[in-house]
């Protein structure tokens, strides 16, 4: 796998509405995973998108989800830059984008079974990186 970089569109609680949207225009493949898919059933916001991916025939790929209720929703941030992929390269360009910025999630492994981070660099600019995991026993959940 190649690192990509793609917009992350950051919504208050429409995500879903949204991102099926953006599939009407521009065709393609839409996933979508709420909160209340990764543990948080019994939590406010459980119905939310935590991670809606659309992958188009010409080849774009835009994220988006929406704003957990314990984050605050900052009108105006709504993208943020994901870096996706694997290996080191990644955790490279994660330590230097995070020094001297804000680190909102340490890069650490996730339910869905890779590392992922959030942080804020020194310009005020958001980053998500995932570095991938081994998902070799997942080829049952697509």
């Amino acid at each position: 796998m190649t690192s990509t970089l793609n917009p992350y569109i950051g919504f208050k609680d429409d995500a879903r509405q949204a991102l099926e949207f953006y599939r009407d225009v521009f065709g393609g493949e839409l996933r979508l995973s709420t909160f209340g898919e990764f543990g948080q059933a019994d939590q406010p916001g459980a119905d939310g998108i935590m991670h809606g991916q659309l992958e188009t025939p010409q080849g774009f790929t835009l994220m988006a989800s929406d704003t957990p209720p314990h984050m605050e929703y900052r009108e105006g941030s709504r993208i943020s830059v994901s870096l996706s992929g694997d290996g080191e390269e990644l955790r490279g360009f994660w330590d230097r984008l995070s020094e001297g910025g804000t680190v909102s999630v340490p890069l650490s492994q996730q339910p869905w079974g890779d590392e992922f981070g959030m942080c804020t660099d020194r310009f005020g600019v958001d980053w998500m990186v995932n570095i991938a995991g081994d998902h070799s026993g997942d080829a049952a959940q697509g």
